[in-house]
């Protein structure tokens, strides 16, 4: 991979056209002696249809900034608007209603559950979400044609292959078409191929559907997959480079 290093966009007043805008956010854990300043002051723009991948060591801030933007966790200092909206000024939207209803969340375990089919798996969040009915099943049909597991619909993850769970657990979190989709080590378990596959797969929906993928991973292999890597140390945003996929 080839990359043009450029420094970090000069923070962003207004949010019109940006899936995230963080300006300054920071996160503190514990106090006095055991106080850790996990994330310092972090500025970052995405586009809808940006595809991301945050890396760095153990301990730099990846992770939590994940959840932060996941509204897992809140920053302790600064701003955070996700579609235009602010997150923890004035009155702030319903959070649980935007995690379930607006995100996807993809982790390096699938974390399926044993006790439903891969199909139950997938509709499981519609349900949540209040759809039903036909129009939850067609949704569902769609996403196991789109991702090539149509046949194992009446499967337990018991009875897929890990390759098959993950894209299933991938199927799950685009089920309602998120804007947002933030992935923690998805591929670390799999083998070059399943990988990339799996990656490549991400890309194609960020197109698509124009969802903003931020995928944080210590996987090399998948640097070229890209559009933009941002390296994280300390806490903060050391650099993000544009990804050339032509080199």
């Amino acid at each position: 991979m080839s990359a043009n290093q450029s420094t970090a966009a000069a923070p962003i007043d207004t949010p019109e056209g940006f899936a995230i805008l963080a300006e300054g956010l920071g996160k503190v854990y514990g106090q006095g002696a055991s106080r850790v300043e996990a994330l310092k002051g972090i500025d970052l723009t995405v586009r809808p249809g940006d595809f991301l991948i945050i890396m760095g060591p153990s301990g730099s801030g990846k992770t939590t900034l994940l959840t932060l933007l996941g509204l897992v966790n809140e920053p302790t200092t600064g701003r955070l608007v996700l579609g235009g909206r602010e997150i923890y000024g004035g009155v702030p939207p319903d959070l649980a209603r935007m995690r379930r209803e607006e995100m996807g969340f993809i982790f390096q375990a699938p974390n399926l559950i044993p006790f439903l089919t891969a199909r139950e798996n997938v509709l499981l969040p519609l349900s949540l979400a209040g759809v039903r009915g036909e129009e939850a099943q067609n949704r569902v049909s769609q996403l196991l044609e789109y991702f090539e597991i149509a046949e194992r619909a009446a499967q337990y993850p018991n009875q897929l292959s890990g390759g098959e769970q993950q894209r299933v657990a991938i199927a799950r979190a685009l089920a309602n078409n998120p804007r947002i989709i933030l992935a923690d080590e998805p591929t670390a378990s799999l083998d070059t191929d399943r990988a990339l596959a799996v990656v490549r797969l991400l890309r194609r929906i960020s197109r698509e559907n124009a969802a903003a993928v931020l995928l944080v991973t210590h996987d090399h292999r998948l640097l070229t997959e890209v559009d933009e890597v941002i390296e994280m140390e300390d806490g903060r945003i050391a650099s993000r480079k544009k990804v050339d996929p032509e080199a």
